[in-house]
């Protein structure tokens, strides 16, 4: 079928499947190296249209079920199709309250178009980019609508924490009636969306008008708010008079290698890092405050998605010449999205792969080199990925003057420290039920990272959801706001 299509003739399911999967415009790989604006440049009206037209509205709708937050996958992808497009972006917002923010970061190719019907046979229908082409068009024609309001419930719902999680959980509390306050830590609410995925990849302009959408649902959102030192959870339960908590404050707190010369001057964690530069815009000094450290060669450790984008962040930094990502395992065996390697690939970003650090090698205090030993491929081990096992007397040193350390985060103790009785597992994780969200302490849940560990964005947003639809369920219950286990 050709590049065009009569938008007015309606399709057989044989035509729709002869259309090809259209491409994401994008910004030249040497252009985009340095620079810092989006890197993929959206669909335009016509080729969403196409897209739009792949769909076979197959009656299983198993691409709903694979979706944490239950979007009406094939009702917004006709309306597309339709060329009504606001509609589309209202059908969306339904169920996810962040649809510009999940048409970019969320892993579609392991949820939704993973089960896509297309996909058996042809490339799966691009719903991550149709969801972006819709919230995009919503936003820029200024055609975002405020859905009419329950009356207020006189409930007051606290949720501590502005990332993924604890936004999702703030909208359908607010779509429910509620009162719903958010506290949040830093000077700027998104979380992880906001400090942790770059500019190029998720624009903060895009998370301050999906934030504003909440606001304009009547989400109010504390700033500078540290839960566990400016007030406890206890403390706004009594003084506060707050029915219910939602917990999604994330796992902020990064991992490091520990081997010898981790101290030295010029090794930093992916969180940090990747915080000086999105949250402090530290790519604008001195416009900005925050400086960025000088390195020639960078090496990132890790290979997940935080990984990929502290470097391609580096990549992009005027004074870097090169960057490596350093990988005990091989490429298969990556986390990180197929798209995110790729786009580092061509980017300039070179793998080390099959090698693990040993030490850091430093000169009057500041980093000079790593030393690394080969690895091969083992049994697989619990994460069902093969075992790196390191081959004797194959070390090797590799120099370097800035190290990046990508392996992972934990949870940030300072709530869990405060709050008495409530149940947190070996790896300092809130215990809660899957379902619901509901932890050991009555009118207290949690979701996201704090109760999952590192996982996606979208998966975060679906436990804060459904945490909120329970919270909704627990405090009206015959008016009774702390009900029993």
């Amino acid at each position: 079928m050709g590049s065009t299509i009569d938008f007015s003739k309606k399709l057989t399911n044989k035509e729709r499947m002869q259309i090809p999967r259209q491409p994401m415009p994008e910004q030249d790989p040497e252009v985009r190296a340095r620079n810092f604006q989006e890197v993929p440049l959206g669909y335009a009206e016509e080729q969403a249209r196409m897209e739009a037209q792949r769909c076979i509205q197959c009656p299983a709708q198993p691409c709903v079920d694979g979706c944490p937050v239950s979007i009406q996958i094939p009702q917004f992808i006709k309306l597309i199709a339709e060329g009504d497009f606001a509609a589309a972006a209202r059908k969306i917002k339904e169920t996810n309250a962040l649809p510009a923010i999940c048409g970019r970061v969320c892993q579609q190719e392991n949820q939704c178009e993973a089960v896509c019907i297309i996909g058996k046979r042809n490339p799966p229908v691009s719903i991550g980019r149709l969801e972006r082409f819709a919230a995009d068009y919503e936003r820029e024609h200024e055609l975002t609508r405020i859905p009419e309001l329950p009356a207020p419930t006189g409930k007051k719902v606290a949720v501590i924490g502005a990332g993924p999680a604890g936004l999702a959980a703030a909208g359908e509390l607010a779509l429910r009636g509620h009162t719903v306050t958010i506290f949040e830590a830093l000077h700027k609410p998104g979380g992880v969306l906001f400090y942790g995925i770059p500019e190029f990849r998720l624009p903060k302009a895009i998370v301050e008008s999906e934030v504003n959408y909440l606001r304009q649902l009547g989400v109010e959102i504390v700033m500078d708010f540290v839960v566990g030192r400016t007030r406890t959870v206890d403390e706004l339960f009594d003084e506060e008079g707050y029915d219910a908590l939602f917990i999604g404050t994330g796992a902020g707190l990064p991992y490091f290698l520990g081997i010898p010369g981790e101290n030295l001057n010029g090794v930093y964690s992916a969180n940090e890092f990747l915080t000086r530069v999105n949250l402090m815009k530290g790519f604008r000094f001195p416009e900005t405050d925050t400086p960025i450290p000088f390195a020639k060669r960078v090496a990132v450790f890790g290979a997940g998605n935080t990984a990929m984008d502290a470097a391609r962040t580096a990549r992009r930094l005027s004074m870097t010449d090169k960057v490596y990502i350093i990988y005990r395992r091989s490429r298969a065996e990556m986390p990180a999205r197929k798209e995110e390697i790729e786009h580092g690939e061509a980017e300039a970003v070179e793998f080390v792969l099959l090698a693990s650090p040993l030490k850091f090698l430093g000169e009057d205090g500041w980093l000079k080199g790593v030393e690394l030993q080969r690895m091969e491929l083992g049994p697989p081990d619990a994460s069902g990925r093969r075992r790196p096992v390191p081959i004797p007397g194959s070390e090797f040193t590799f120099d370097i003057d800035a190290a990046i350390i990508a392996i992972g985060n934990g949870s940030n103790p300072l709530v869990l420290k405060t709050t008495l009785g409530l149940q947190i597992n070996a790896k300092g994780q809130i215990k809660a039920d899957p379902e619901t969200g509901k932890t050991s302490r009555d009118r207290i849940y949690a979701g996201g990272d704090i109760v999952r560990g590192e996982a996606t964005v979208i998966d975060a947003m679906g436990d804060g959801r459904r945490a909120a639809r329970a919270i909704h369920e627990a405090i009206m219950r015959s008016g009774d706001p702390s009900p029993e286990n």
